[in-house]
Parts: structure tokens; C-alpha cells; sequence
């Protein structure tokens, strides 16, 4: 199973996104772990490869199941663990190999284009405090099929 790690950074009432090329859609800075590292180390390296900014004292903010499924098959899964940082260091890059990095305003995230899953995420980090721990099935689109969240939100 893949594990990915991601960091939600908060700035000045800005949060730092990710627009992804292929669907348009906005995601979280971050990526996949390598082996024998930890979430944090994992975190604090992917970041500071997409963004060129070392993160200060990220905390773990979610963890979270996902699956893609074709024809009722499941095809994909992987871990996500999700971080929430209001400090860092150094410039961002003005390049990035995986996107288009852009400062959005906190109350304009939810109008974003972005997986359901994300939307959901971005919703508690942005608004409330504690872990939140979820599973979130796709179609091979991308749509949602499913999610289980706790604490559950509306």
C-alpha cells in the first residue's frame, strides 16, 4: 500500500496550493513517503521539494484510507496523512515539476475545483481542531463513491 504524506500551510489567512495540471483540480503540497522514513520526515522533505519551504513544527492534522475502484473491483489504495503548519522558512520556488503553487485565501478554498475527499479535509482543518480519520472510495474518475469520517461532519 502507498503512503502519502501532505501539509496544509497556513499564512497570513492564505493557504499554499497545489493546481494539478492533468484535471485542473487544487490538491495539498506534499507526496509519497519513502521507505524507513517517518510521516514527519516524509512530510517536511516532500514539501520542501515541491515548494523549495522547510516547514516549522507541522502537525499531524488526519489520516485517511483511499480507494479507487473500476467495475466494483478495487484497483487502487493508499494512505494519506495529512499535516497543518502555520509556519516556514525560505522562499517559494517559482517552479514546480508537479503544478502551479498559488496562495488562495482560507474562505475561498471551498470554491476551488478538488477531490471531494480534499474538500472534506480542507473543511475540518479550516474550521475545527483534533485529528480527523476518514476512508474515501472513488470510481476510477475520481468520483465519490463513499466516505467514512470521525469525528463525522455534515
Amino acid at each position: 500500500m502507498q503512503r502519502v504524506t501532505n501539509c496544509i500551510l497556513i499564512q497570513h489567512n492564505k493557504v499554499l496550493l497545489l493546481k494539478k495540471p492533468r484535471r485542473g483540480w487544487y490538491a495539498i503540497p506534499g507526496g509519497k513517503m519513502e521507505p524507513g522514513e517517518s510521516i514527519k520526515e516524509s512530510v517536511v522533505r516532500e514539501y520542501r521539494e515541491e515548494t523549495s519551504l522547510h516547514l516549522q513544527n507541522p502537525e499531524l492534522a488526519g489520516a485517511f484510507t483511499f480507494t479507487v475502484h473500476n467495475a466494483g473491483e478495487e484497483i487502487k489504495e493508499w494512505m494519506m496523512f495529512t499535516f497543518v503548519c502555520n509556519v516556514s522558512k525560505g522562499e517559494l520556488t517559482e517552479h514546480c515539476d508537479e503544478g502551479i503553487l498559488e496562495w488562495v485565501a482560507q474562505e475561498h478554498v471551498h470554491e476551488l475545483p478538488m477531490a471531494e475527499g480534499d474538500r472534506k479535509i480542507f473543511e475540518h482543518v479550516l474550521s475545527k481542531s483534533g485529528m480527523l480519520y476518514g476512508s474515501f472510495s472513488y470510481t476510477n474518475d475520481y468520483d465519490l463513491l463513499d466516505m467514512r469520517l470521525d469525528p463525522s461532519t455534515p
